[in-house]
């Protein structure tokens, strides 16, 4: 059973509010982005019109250490692609998820394998059961929310993505 629910008139019609026992605080992602410095962007995308190839783009201009992880790509954003969390040679503090949530699992042994401190499941990625796995072995876990998004909301960087507009009311100027 999940704890992820529908609710009409959210976002969209269709958007997941999660309500389980991994939707962490506020201030728990703000500390964790405060604290990381390396983050390994699982199915991290060679394709510029993807959400994960803007989403690192982002992390990289924010000073964070981005490594892709994806064993179709050699290089993206010219750094060097590994096949697996286990091939990365430094330590990591994130794994940044952006894959199908049927593919977690063994991402998520990667990670505990690698010791990385932070399992993170972009947008639209639940699976409830690796993230209590990941729980259990100490790593903390951060489920359906973009990276890319929650830094912007805290460090002001909402406006790479055209939110904060300056627009104070919606209503026009005429002339």
């Amino acid at each position: 059973m999940t704890n992820v629910e529908t609710f009409s008139g959210a976002v969209s019609s269709n958007a997941p509010v999660n309500r389980s026992a991994f939707a962490t605080t506020s201030f728990d992602r703000l500390r964790i982005l405060k604290q990381a410095h390396t983050i390994a962007m699982v199915g991290l995308s060679g394709n510029p019109f993807r959400p994960s190839h803007f989403a690192a783009i982002y992390m990289l201009a924010e000073g964070y250490n981005v490594i892709p992880v994806n064993p179709r790509e050699q290089e993206i954003l010219g750094r060097r692609s590994y096949a697996s969390l286990r091939d990365i040679p430094e330590p990591v503090d994130i794994v940044d998820i952006f894959r199908d949530p049927a593919a977690v699992p063994p991402i998520v042994e990667d990670a505990i394998a690698i010791g990385a401190k932070v399992v993170w499941m972009q947008l639209g990625v639940i699976n409830e059961a690796a993230a209590q796995r990941a729980r259990d072995a100490g790593l903390e876990v951060v489920m359906d929310a973009c990276v890319k998004i929650e830094h912007a909301r805290f460090f002001g960087g909402l406006s790479t993505i055209g939110l904060n507009t300056g627009v104070i009311t919606a209503r026009r100027t005429l002339g």
